[in-house]
């Protein structure tokens, strides 16, 4: 059972689960023992609390005709695993009926956020490593005055597999000359913008942006900074259209700086900071004109703006 992943696909998307056999062996064996035999199949979250708890895994649920059951259903099977396993933001715990604690089955709950006066009550068995937005759309449903959502949302299927190994990061192991062969074009609402790279001058923050652009970080932002006759401002997380997954979210990073003596002419790009030289993360800039700005580092340049500093 060790190192296992529940895969849960629902009608809001996808939610991968990491099971915490160490923790809860016996709760993880049941899940899966349940999962295997298709019992979540078809089964709804019967009851959500908006940016709280998504709750599900009631077998009741697959007849709409018994609603007034729905909650009551596959309780009573599995006494208490008591472990140190806190209710934080992704926490997958099993229900209980009435507040016995050895009153554990099929329905679980996920935390969307971190529900700290659940911690000790319910034991913890597994937690959401990917799906966590799809989870939040989830409790984000329109609701009864009991938390029933209006709408059925179906558990599709949930699938075991082994956690796969960590795989490298992306552009984690290119050479400078590799790095350089990189173009990016920045698809925007007036236009494309294509960018070539610097990787001589700052190979770490080329390695970080050609991972985050490759990731999706930047789609969806807005250039929220304009300075007419100086630079235009984008990268900033919280600027984007939607917020990031997980994934996205491992690779948003402070850099090291790597400052370098490249002048800041028209078409250079440049990573924005604060006043610590080692905040540089996501957000970065492109000179609209000649600019004598030190202690940046220039990573890139648009194409025939300035042809003596390419990579």
């Amino acid at each position: 059972m060790k190192d296992k992943q529940a895969v849960v696909e629902t009608d809001l998307g996808t939610i991968v689960i990491d099971l915490l056999s160490e923790a809860a062996p016996n709760h993880v064996g049941y899940f899966m023992k349940l999962a295997q035999d298709g019992a979540y199949n078809g089964t709804i979250f019967h009851r959500v609390v908006r940016q709280g708890i998504i709750q599900g895994g009631d077998p009741i649920t697959t007849d709409p005709a018994k609603q007034a059951l729905y909650g009551t259903g596959g309780l009573g099977v599995l006494r208490a695993e008591r472990n140190s396993e806190r209710q934080t933001r992704g926490a997958v715990s099993t229900m209980l009926a009435g507040g016995n604690p050895d009153s554990g089955g099929s329905q679980f709950f996920i935390c969307i956020v971190d529900q700290p006066g659940l911690d000790g009550v319910h034991d913890v068995f597994g937690r959401v490593s990917e799906g966590l937005l799809a989870a939040q759309k989830i409790s984000e449903a329109m609701a009864d005055a009991s938390g029933r959502p209006v709408e059925r949302i179906a558990i599709r299927s949930v699938t075991i597999r082994d956690k796969p190994p960590p795989a490298p990061e992306p552009f984690s192991t290119e050479s400078v000359p590799e790095l350089g062969s990189y173009r990016a074009v920045l698809e925007t609402s007036l236009g494309d913008i294509t960018v070539e790279f610097q990787p001589g001058k700052a190979p770490n923050h080329v390695r970080n942006f050609l991972r985050l652009a490759q990731a999706g970080v930047y789609d969806g932002m807005a250039f929220h900074r304009v300075a007419r006759g100086f630079v235009i401002q984008t990268g900033y997380v919280t600027s984007r259209s939607t917020p990031l997954n997980e994934s996205q979210q491992r690779l948003v990073r402070t850099l090291p700086p790597e400052f370098n003596d490249t002048v800041h002419v028209k078409g250079t790009l440049s990573m924005a900071r604060g006043d610590d030289p080692a905040s540089a993360s996501t957000s970065f800039f492109m000179a609209t004109a000649r600019s004598a700005r030190p202690r940046r580092e220039v990573h890139g340049v648009r194409p025939g703006c300035r042809r003596d500093v390419r990579g």
